[in-house]
Parts: C-alpha cells; structure tokens; sequence
C-alpha cells in the first residue's frame, strides 16, 4: 500500500515538473520565446516550474542548436529519481542498470502522453474557444505535427481528419512503449 501511495505522488508530481521540462524543450525547438509576446501567458507557468533544475544543467550542458538539452536532460533526470525511488521501495537492486532503460521508455510514454493531451486540446479549443488566446497557443504546439499529415491525407472539404489521424499514430507508439516496458 504505501507503494501505491508512493508511486501516486510521485508519478503526479514528476509528470508535472518533468512534462514541463519537456514542453520547455519543445517549446525552445518551435523558437517560442517564452519571456514575452504570445507565450509569455504560457512561460509564467513554465519557468518557474524548471529553472530550478533547467538553470544549473545549462550551465554544464549547451543547448544543440534549437534542441533544449538542459530541459531534455532535466525531464530525464526527474523520471529516473521517481524510478529509482520506487525500485528501491519495492526492494529491487539497483546494480542493474536496466532501470536507466526503464526510465527513459517512461520518459517516452510521458512525451506521447503529453502530446494526446495537447492534441485533445487543441479539438476542444477549436470547438469551444474559437479565436481565444489560448487556443491560438495550443494550435500552435500541435500545427508542427499536423502539417505533414495533412499533407498525406485527402480532403474531405471542411472535415479534418489530421487530429484523429495524428491520435493513432500516438496511441500506435504508446502501445509500442507500452509493451517495451
């Protein structure tokens, strides 16, 4: 019981530093500026929940041109704490390093996961918030992975069908993700 209780905190609390961690990062790849402009709504949310662990990797680690390794490597680094905390809870042997392993195919379900959630949201936005300053942010995040599917779809006139498209594909990976754990 108190692993459960153990694994809920803290899957609840790495899920939100670590996928702000790598929404930073995504968001340093579409060369947002999160200080100001459109996405300064979304940097007072982001930055305080990172700089605390962004800053000082940065400060080691460079960014690869438009690549945010600092946060990359931060997102990383949060997953693999929670694993190795609830490995060592449940009495498991950290000797092994295929705990590392297990770490980063977590860090990959948490990515796909975050991208369903922003993909959901963008659909609902498109529906129910027309025109809003938040909506034009969310199409913003998901308009990148979009695009090349619109591309390779017919038209179907104003039916999208890129969003359900782009659904399957990510469901499709977290089931691969899913069975590589």
């Amino acid at each position: 019981m108190l692993i459960q209780i153990m694994n809920l905190l803290l899957q609840v609390l790495v899920s939100i530093v670590a996928g702000a961690c790598l929404l930073r990062c995504y968001l340093q790849w579409l060369a947002f500026n999160l200080g100001s402009g459109q996405s300064r709504t979304i940097g007072a949310y982001v930055l305080p929940l990172t700089n605390w662990i962004v800053i000082p990797l940065r400060r080691l680690i460079p960014s690869i041109r438009r690549f945010d390794v600092a946060s990359f490597l931060a997102a990383y680094l949060l997953v693999a704490g929670k694993t190795a905390i609830l490995l060592l809870l449940s009495g498991a042997d950290l000797s092994n390093l295929s705990w590392l392993l297990l770490a980063l195919i977590d860090l990959a379900d948490l990515m796909l996961s975050g991208l369903v959630g922003i993909v959901f949201a963008s659909v609902l936005l498109s529906w129910i918030g027309a025109g809003s300053q938040i909506q034009y942010l969310v199409s913003l995040l998901v308009e990148p992975l979009l695009a090349p599917i619109r591309k390779t779809l017919p038209s179907f006139g104003a039916l999208d069908l890129s969003p359900l498209a782009l659904l399957l594909i990510l469901q499709v990976l977290q089931i691969v993700v899913g069975n590589l754990r």
